[in-house]
C-alpha cells in the first residue's frame, strides 16, 4: 500500500525508473558516547546552514525533504508517553506515516501478535505545521509514534528482526510507512526544507532529547518529485549523489536471499521489497542492507551486498 503522492505516472519520455537525485548530508557525533541536545542541537544548526543542499519547488515553503536520525533519547519518551515502558534496549518504537483518516491500529496490533510483538501504547506525535506550503500540505499523512516489544522479552537485534517484519508486513498492506522502527534509533523528516524540520517537530527543541550522534540530511530532486516518505535519512542510511546502479543490484538481489535466512518464517510474505520498481535509489539501497543486517551479517558486509 502507498501514501498519497504527487509521483506522475510513466509518460511520454518520462519514466520514474529513471530518476536520480544529489542531496547534503552532515553527522554530528561524540567520542564519549555520552547524549546530549548538544548533539542534537548542533545537527540541527548544521542541517539549516545545508539549505543551499536542499531544494523546493515552485513553492519556497514545500522542501524535497529534510530529517534527522538520532539515538532513541529513552529517558524522554518514559516521561511523556501514558503507558508503562520496558528498559532502554527492550522496545522499539518509531513513527507512523499514516494516510489522512485511515485506522490501522487494529491491523498493527494483529501483525505484531502473529510476529511475536506486543504493542505497548501509540502515541500523537506533536508537529506544528503552519510554515508548510500547500504541496507539501496537500499530502502530508498524520504522524502517531507506535511502542512495541517482545513477547519474550527480546532485546537488541533480536527486537529489531521482529519489528522489521512487522514494519515490511505493515506498509505492505496498510496504507502507512515508517520512517523508523527500532530498538536503536529514530528518525524524524519529511517533505520540508532545512529550517522546517525542528519546527515542524518541536521535541526536537526539547532539552530531554538527547543522542550521542545525529545524521541530519538535506534533500535536492535534480529530477525526482519530492513526497514525506522518501525524505533521508532512510534507517541506516543517508546518501549525496546519483546512484546508477540500481537496476543492475535490484536484478542480482533476485537471486534467492540468503542474506535472511536466519530471519523468521514469516520474510517471504516481505521479500518483495528487494524488487519493487517503485522503490526509488536511496530506499532501494537501504532495505537490503536492512535484511542483511536482520539477517546476522556484519556492517561492512551488508554494506557491500547492498551498495
Amino acid at each position: 500500500m502507498a501514501l498519497a503522492s504527487n509521483y506522475p505516472q510513466a509518460q511520454g519520455l518520462y519514466d520514474p525508473a529513471a530518476e536520480h537525485d544529489a542531496c547534503g548530508v552532515a553527522m554530528v557525533a561524540t567520542l564519549n558516547k555520552i547524549a546530549t541536545h548538544e548533539i542534537v542541537a548542533k545537527a540541527l544548526t548544521a542541517l539549516r546552514n545545508m539549505e543551499h543542499r536542499g531544494a523546493s519547488g515552485a513553492e519556497p515553503d514545500s522542501g524535497d525533504g529534510a530529517g534527522i536520525l538520532i539515538r532513541i533519547p529513552d529517558a524522554y519518551f518514559q516521561a511523556v508517553v501514558d503507558f508503562k515502558l520496558p528498559a532502554a534496549d527492550a522496545y522499539a518504537t518509531g513513527i507512523a506515516f499514516i494516510a489522512k483518516g485511515a485506522d490501522v491500529k487494529a491491523d498493527i496490533a494483529r501483525i505484531a501478535d502473529e510476529e511475536g510483538l506486543v504493542v505497548l501504547g501509540w502515541r500523537e506525535v506533536p508537529i506544528n505545521s503552519t510554515s508548510l506550503g500547500k504541496t507539501a500540505l496537500s499530502v502530508m499523512p498524520d504522524f502517531h509514534q507506535l511502542f512495541i516489544a517482545g513477547k519474550k522479552g527480546e532485546t537488541g537485534i533480536a527486537l529489531d528482526r521482529l519489528a522489521f517484519c512487522l514494519r515490511k508486513r505493515a506498509e505492505h498492506t496498510l496504507d502507512l510507512y515508517f520512517p523508523s522502527l527500532s530498538s536503536q534509533t529514530i528518525v524524524y523528516k519529511g517533505m520540508l526544507t532545512t529550517g522546517q524540520l525542528e519546527e515542524f517537530f518541536p521535541e526536537l527543541s526539547d532539552e530531554r532529547v538527547v543522542s550521542p550522534l545525529a545524521l541530519v540530511h538535506s534533500r535536492f530532486s535534480t529530477n525526482t518529485f519530492p513526497s514525506w516518505p522518501l525524505a533521508h535519512p532512510y534507517r541506516f542510511i543517508a546518501h549525496n549523489g546519483e546512484i546508477n546502479t540500481v537496476k543492475g543490484n535490484r536484478n542480482w538481489m533476485r537471486a534467492p536471499a540468503t542474506a535472511a535466512r536466519p530471519m523468521r518464517p514469516s520474510l517471504p510474505k516481505v521479500l518483495s521489497s528487494f524488487t519493487a520498481t517503485a522503490i526509488r535509489t536511496k530506499s532501494a539501497i537501504s532495505t537490503p542492507y536492512a535484511i542483511s543486517m536482520a539477517g546476522g551479517r556484519a556492517r561492512k558486509r551488508s554494506r557491500m551486498i547492498s551498495g
